[in-house]
C-alpha cells in the first residue's frame, strides 16, 4: 500500500529535522576537535597526547558515520520530490511503513540492504 501524501510529508518533516540535528552535531565535534588542537600544547604528557589522539578518532569516526546518514538523508528527501519515497532504490519493491517509521531515511528494503552489503546487487 502506497504512502498518502500526509504520511510522505511527515517524513519530509523527520528528515529535515534529523537533518538539522547531525548537521550541528558534525559542526560541534568538529569545532571540538579543532579547538583540542589549537590548546595543545609543548608541555603536554604523552599520556595525555594518546588521550587526547585517540578522543579524536573517535570523534571523526562518528563524523564519518553521521556523514553517512547525511547523504542517505539527502537521497531520502530527493527521492521525496521524485515522487519515490518509500520505493526501493535496488528492487522496486515498497518499503514497508514499519521500516520508515524505524528508519525514515531507508532507501532499500531490508532484503535489498542486506543483499547490497553482501556485494549480491550490481
Amino acid at each position: 500500500m502506497a504512502l498518502k501524501k500526509s504520511e510522505v510529508e511527515t517524513f519530509r518533516k523527520k528528515l529535515v529535522d534529523l537533518r538539522k540535528r547531525i548537521t550541528q552535531s558534525i559542526y560541534t565535534v568538529t569545532e571540538g576537535v579543532k579547538e583540542a588542537e589549537e590548546s595543545r600544547g609543548y608541555s603536554q604528557h604523552q599520556a595525555d597526547e594518546g588521550t587526547d589522539d585517540f578522543d579524536k578518532t573517535i570523534s571523526l569516526e562518528v563524523t564519518n558515520k553521521e556523514s553517512s546518514i547525511l547523504r542517505q538523508i539527502d537521497r531520502a528527501l530527493e527521492k521525496i520530490d521524485e515522487g519515490t519515497y518509500g520505493v526501493c532504490d535496488l528492487s522496486g519493491k515498497e518499503i514497508p511503513k514499519a521500516r520508515l517509521e524505524a528508519i525514515p531515511y531507508a532507501t532499500m528494503t531490508v532484503q535489498a540492504q542486506e543483499q547490497y552489503e553482501k556485494g549480491n546487487y550490481a
